[in-house]
């Protein structure tokens, strides 16, 4: 989902550019219709003409999106999307043509959440949350300090995590339920 960041510029150009940087990762600070448009491609029947898409990643060290850098072969039948706890989807068989519940009453996420095969929500303590998001934020260069990185967390990343939850529908297929365990450590 980083790869569909709308990019500092971007964000700057809004009616409110302290807003929009200062919330970057809330739903509106995403290119949801370009997000929707590589599901949409994924989920075309898969023919002998058929060819690579590409999706776009995330350049940490520019902190903005890089167009095209994830190639999507026709060979890859199952493609997992990770939305940061953001919008409750998580696969899509590519050719596939089944489309079931949604997960997300909020356009365009809705469309795409309805595209995909399965449904999965990572359910996540919010004091955990709290302090891998302050963690992650201080490592990524994003703040100085875990001060700091434990401030962005509360002021933009735990509500976006409350606005999925609230907003969140039927349809979810499974519910994992994140733990923390000492016999494995992310990075």
């Amino acid at each position: 989902m980083d790869g569909y960041h709308l990019t500092r510029a971007q964000l700057s150009a809004m009616p409110d550019p302290v807003t929009a940087q200062a919330r970057r990762g809330a739903e509106f600070t995403f290119d949801g219709a370009g997000f929707l448009q590589l599901v949409e491609a994924l989920r075309q029947p898969l023919t002998s003409s058929s060819e690579i898409i590409y999706a776009p990643s995330f350049d940490h060290a520019v902190k903005d999106p890089k167009e095209g850098d994830i190639p999507v072969g026709v060979q890859q039948r199952v493609v997992v999307f990770e939305g940061n706890c953001r919008f409750s989807y998580i696969s899509v068989l590519r050719g596939s043509t089944n489309k079931e519940d949604v997960l997300l009453d909020k356009e365009p996420w809705f469309k795409a959440a309805a595209l995909m095969d399965l449904r999965w929500f990572v359910e996540v303590d919010t004091e955990v949350a709290r302090v891998r998001l302050a963690r992650r934020h201080l490592a990524a260069g994003i703040v100085g300090s875990l001060e700091e990185g434990d401030r962005r967390a509360v002021e933009n990343d735990l509500p976006n995590g409350e606005e999925v939850i609230r907003r969140r529908v039927e349809g979810i297929d499974e519910v994992v339920k994140s733990v923390e365990d000492g016999g494995w450590v992310h990075p």
